[in-house]
């Protein structure tokens, strides 16, 4: 017997806002699947509302709650059975954030549960990176996002350690992050590391999955760390117009691109990696798969 529904995730970023449909395939003998049905991408960018001035400004709340009213009709069309919508850094630190969610929940009864750097890090862990890494190896897991980026340094199979770190493609980009910071990453980096003799780094976020599209390499098959150095000293070859005119990049996409592979290079270089792994997946991949779960918990309770 076969049944399949249709869950959705709701991701609230500092750069995106994202909405993820996928059908949730259940057949009697063999494992779960989840197969990507629709996903929606609106570039709100409420990171550079917030980390520059601390709220979350009139025009891009009204645009939010457009956006939200808009997943709350798709969701319908779809026949969504269950969602869940998490916001990240940019609404954690917002001064209106509650203000905000409050008035969405009255609006379009979407509750946004906003999540801490360590719960976003776990969600995401929780996603099928198991079917992405050998066992037998060491890695470090690095999502960068708009006003965060995850670390979790994985060993034969187990997450050893995870941190969040608000250095993030959004604040990069509003030069608001201090050397402190990224002094304190490299430290914890080189510290969580340094015990293995050999590291590779799995890298997620919508910056590093189009590095990996254009460079036309097989799923599977890593970047190399001489590869993502080349890119990036191409990158700042060309102005924020040329790289969408000519490198056919997305106007959200042509400037965060460059400081997310400053992320992804200084963390391959502090943890001595020669390769990255790009697995397609997100928050957005992780939140449907913390509401199938939870749902199957509680059916057996």
């Amino acid at each position: 017997m076969l049944t399949i529904k249709k869950y959705a995730a709701i991701d609230i970023g500092s750069n995106a806002v994202r909405l993820l449909i996928a059908n949730i395939i259940e057949e009697k003998g063999k494992p779960t699947r989840f197969k990507k049905s629709s996903l929606v991408r609106v570039p709100i960018r409420l990171g550079s509302d917030v980390f520059m001035k601390g709220k979350i400004s009139k025009h891009n709340g009204e645009r939010l709650l457009d956006t939200m009213q808009a997943f709350k009709l798709l969701m319908k069309s779809h026949n969504v059975v269950k969602y869940k919508a998490c916001a990240t850094s940019a609404m954690r630190e917002a001064s209106n954030g509650d203000k905000i969610t409050n008035r969405i929940f009255n609006n379009t009864e979407i509750k946004i549960d906003t999540i801490n750097g360590e719960e976003e890090a776990a969600i995401i862990a929780a996603t099928d990176l198991n079917s992405y890494i050998d066992a037998n190896k060491t890695y470090l897991y690095v999502d960068v996002g708009g006003g965060s980026t995850e670390f979790t340094v994985i060993h034969n199979g187990e997450s050893i350690t995870s941190r969040s770190f608000k250095i993030g493609t959004v604040r990069l980009l509003n030069d608001i992050v201090k050397n402190e910071i990224w002094n304190e990453l490299e430290q914890w980096i080189k510290t969580h590391t340094q015990a293995f003799e050999k590291i590779d780094v799995l890298g997620t976020g919508g910056n590093i999955n189009k590095i990996f599209k254009i460079s036309g390499k097989a799923i599977g098959k890593p970047l190399t760390y001489f590869y993502l150095t080349s890119y990036y000293n191409m990158l700042q070859t060309y102005s924020y117009e040329e790289r969408i005119s000519e490198l056919d990049l997305n106007q959200d996409r042509a400037d965060v691109i460059i400081p997310a592979t400053r992320i992804y290079l200084s963390a391959m270089k502090w943890c001595g990696a020669k390769d990255i792994y790009v697995p397609k997946i997100g928050l957005a991949d992780g939140i449907i798969k913390s509401i199938y779960y939870d749902t199957v918990s509680s059916n057996t309770q």
